[in-house]
C-alpha cells in the first residue's frame, strides 16, 4: 500500500503533542502547522491514526491543489477533480468549508458552488445525480480556502474524533474529551502514579486518563469513522489494526479516582465510566474537594476543570481560594493542575502557578496552569536538594 498525505487537525496549543502521537504510531513525514499536523502513511495508518489519536479532531486526506479567487475559478478548480473516483451517482456527499480569505466572504456560498460543481459533473456524464445528505453522507468533502489557495480534501473521519462514544450523560458544562486529553498529555501524565480529578463532572477527564494510563485506543467505543462507507473500505485490515493496537494496552497498578459533590454528577460519571468500559480502573464517589485531604503516601497527579462562572452560579473569589487552601493544607506532595478561562479568578488561589498554558476551552481563551504542592515547605524540599547534590 502507497503512502499519502494527510491533515490532523487539532486544538490551539497542542500541536507539539500531537505531533508526538504521530511519531509514536508510526507516521511519517510530520509537520507542524497551526491548529494542525501534516503527515504520511498508508490506509492501515489512516484507520490507525483515526482509532488511536487521542489529540486529534479530524484526520483529512487532501486530493487537489488549486487557485481560487472568484466563483468560476472555484467552479472549474472542483470541476478538475474527477469525482467518480470518489462517489457514485447513487450517493451521497456534503460539503464543509472552512475560509480565511478576502475573495470569499461566506462559507455557505462556497459549498454550494462546489456542490454545483461536483452535481453538474455527474448530470453530464451519467445524466444522473449523487444526493446531499447532511446527517449520513457516503462521502464528507472539505474545502479549505487561505487567500486564494484551495485545498480539497476527503474527511476520513466523519464526525468530529473528540465524539469518542462513551459519553451519554453529560453536565452543564462538559468539557471536550480532545481537550480533556492533551490537558492530561501537556500535565506529563503516563499512569505511573495515582490520579485524583476532584471535580469530575460527567467524568471525561477521569476515562482520558485511564485510556492513556492502560494505552487503550481513544476511539474504539466510535459508533462508525466516513472512510467505512469509502469504496476501497477494507474490513479485515481495520480489524487488524485494532488488534495490533490492542495489543500495546498495558496494565495498571494505581488508583484512579474522581469527586463531585453533585450526586447526578457522580451518577453521570460511573454511567460514562461504565460504557467506555473503564470501571476497573476508576473510581468515583461523592465529596465535597474542599472537605477532603489527600488519601495515598505517594505523589499524586491531579488534573480537574473548575466552573469558571460562565455556565455555573459561583462565587468565584471564594471558590478559588477554597481551591488553594485545600491544596495547601490537604494535598502535599500533589502535581495540580487545572484548566480555567476565568483568568482574574485565578489571582484568589494564593498559590504561584509553576506553568501556565494558553489554550482555549470551546470560544474561551484559557489557562491550563500547574501548582506543585511539596511535602512540607518549598524551603525544606530546596535544603533537601542541596544535600543531595
Amino acid at each position: 500500500m502507497e503512502n499519502f498525505k494527510m491533515v490532523a487537525k487539532t486544538l490551539f496549543g497542542f500541536e507539539e503533542i500531537l505531533a508526538k502521537e504521530l511519531q509514536i504510531l508510526g507516521a511519517q513525514d510530520i509537520e507542524q502547522g497551526v491548529r494542525m499536523v501534516s503527515f504520511k502513511g498508508d490506509k492501515g495508518f489512516m484507520y490507525k491514526a483515526n482509532l488511536a489519536l487521542r489529540t486529534a479532531l479530524k484526520i483529512l486526506k487532501p486530493i487537489y491543489f488549486f487557485r481560487a479567487y472568484n466563483e468560476s475559478s472555484l467552479y472549474k478548480g472542483i470541476q478538475g477533480i474527477d469525482w467518480s473516483e470518489y462517489i457514485n451517482e447513487n450517493q451521497s456527499f456534503v460539503v464543509d468549508v472552512t475560509l480565511h480569505s478576502d475573495h470569499f466572504n461566506h462559507s455557505q456560498f462556497v459549498a454550494l458552488k462546489t456542490k454545483d460543481a461536483i452535481v453538474d459533473q455527474f448530470r453530464d456524464k451519467f445524466g444522473k445525480r449523487p444526493d446531499i445528505d447532511k446527517d449520513f453522507p457516503d462521502l464528507r468533502i472539505n474545502v479549505h480556502i487561505y487567500n486564494d489557495q484551495c485545498s480539497v480534501a476527503l474527511d476520513t473521519s466523519g464526525n468530529s474524533l473528540h465524539q469518542r462514544g462513551y459519553r451519554t450523560a453529560t453536565n452543564i458544562a462538559p468539557i471536550n474529551e480532545v481537550l480533556a486529553a492533551g490537558m492530561l498529555l501537556l500535565s506529563g501524565w503516563d499512569g505511573q502514579g495515582d490520579f485524583l480529578d476532584p471535580m469530575c463532572g460527567s467524568g471525561t477527564i477521569l476515562a482520558e486518563a485511564a485510556m492513556i494510563a492502560c494505552n487503550i485506543p481513544p476511539n474504539l467505543n466510535r459508533k462508525e469513522f466516513a472512510f467505512e462507507k469509502w469504496s476501497d473500505w477494507d474490513n479485515d485490515l481495520f480489524d487488524d489494526i485494532i488488534d495490533s493496537l490492542m495489543k500495546k494496552v498495558r496494565e495498571f497498578h494505581y488508583t484512579i479516582k474522581g469527586y463531585d459533590k453533585a450526586p447526578s454528577a457522580v451518577e453521570k460519571a460511573k454511567d460514562n465510566i461504565k460504557n467506555a468500559n473503564l470501571d476497573e480502573y476508576v473510581t468515583i464517589s461523592r465529596e465535597n474537594f474542599f472537605e477532603t485531604d489527600k488519601e495515598s503516601q505517594g505523589p499524586l497527579h491531579m488534573v480537574f476543570n473548575p466552573p469558571y462562572g460562565e455556565r455555573l452560579d459561583v462565587d468565584m473569589e471564594r471558590f478559588y481560594r477554597e481551591i488553594g487552601d485545600t491544596l495547601k493544607q490537604g494535598y502535599p506532595g500533589t502535581n495540580a493542575w487545572f484548566i480555567t478561562a476565568n483568568l482574574e479568578a485565578l489571582k484568589y488561589v494564593g498559590l504561584r502557578p509553576s506553568r501556565k498554558i494558553k489554550l482555549f476551552n470551546g470560544k474561551l481563551e484559557a489557562r491550563l496552569v500547574k501548582y506543585e504542592m511539596y511535602e512540607g515547605s518549598k524551603r525544606t524540599k530546596f535544603q533537601q536538594q542541596q544535600e543531595q547534590d
